[in-house]
């Protein structure tokens, strides 16, 4: 039988986790053994070899070839993790907050299917805050823009060696400085100055 080709962590028996972590297993036919997960694809790859070794693989088969012997491969191989008590404590909380989230949808789908006029009721409600939301950006957005055009207008007749209504410490003047620049397209797209 050809040798299996290497994962994507660079080292055989050995795949990453979406966490981040690396798990180790050796499979040979119908048998599947777990070595647990690691920090590194590294030690999961020499957790691995020291099993292949205890299994009695051929050295093609492992990930570091260069190892001569068991007791090489156990001296290099990761110590087994331990669990510890706050280990399981904290894996028991997650797994009661899991099921009281779980709990909570299977709730909150039979008072959707119970209620359908309050849900209702609800969208319209987000949609309103939604538009009022977006009218009152607008409006900021406009009176920004109004500022610094001011400013900017007051600044140009200054230049040009007129008179500004501004003071010199007029706060106003730092209107100037205003960022017009909006990434949220709450309308479209369209300009609050187009005609």
């Amino acid at each position: 039988m050809p040798p299996r080709r290497r994962s994507a962590s660079g080292y055989r028996g050995v795949r990453q986790r979406p966490n981040g972590g690396f798990y180790a297993e050796i499979r040979s036919g119908d048998l599947r053994l777990s070595l647990g997960t690691y920090d590194t694809a590294h030690e999961a790859a020499r957790a691995f070899d020291a099993a292949a070794w205890r299994l009695g693989r051929p050295r093609l088969q492992m990930n570091f070839p260069d190892v001569r012997t068991l007791q090489q491969a156990l001296d290099l191989a990761p110590p087994p993790r331990l669990n510890s008590a706050q280990d399981r404590a904290e894996h028991t909380a997650l797994q009661r907050r899991l099921l009281v989230t779980q709990e909570d949808e299977r709730v909150m789908e039979e008072w959707r299917r119970r209620h359908p006029e309050d849900v209702a009721y609800e969208q319209e409600y987000w949609e309103r805050r939604r538009e009022e939301d977006t009218r009152r950006r607008r409006e900021e957005r406009l009176d920004t823009r109004r500022r610094k055009a001011l400013a900017c207008a007051q600044a140009d007749l200054v230049n040009a060696g007129g008179r500004s209504f501004f003071t010199e410490e007029d706060k106003r003047w730092f209107d100037i400085w205003l960022s017009t620049f909006d990434d949220t397209d709450d309308d479209g797209g369209a300009d609050d100055w187009s005609d």
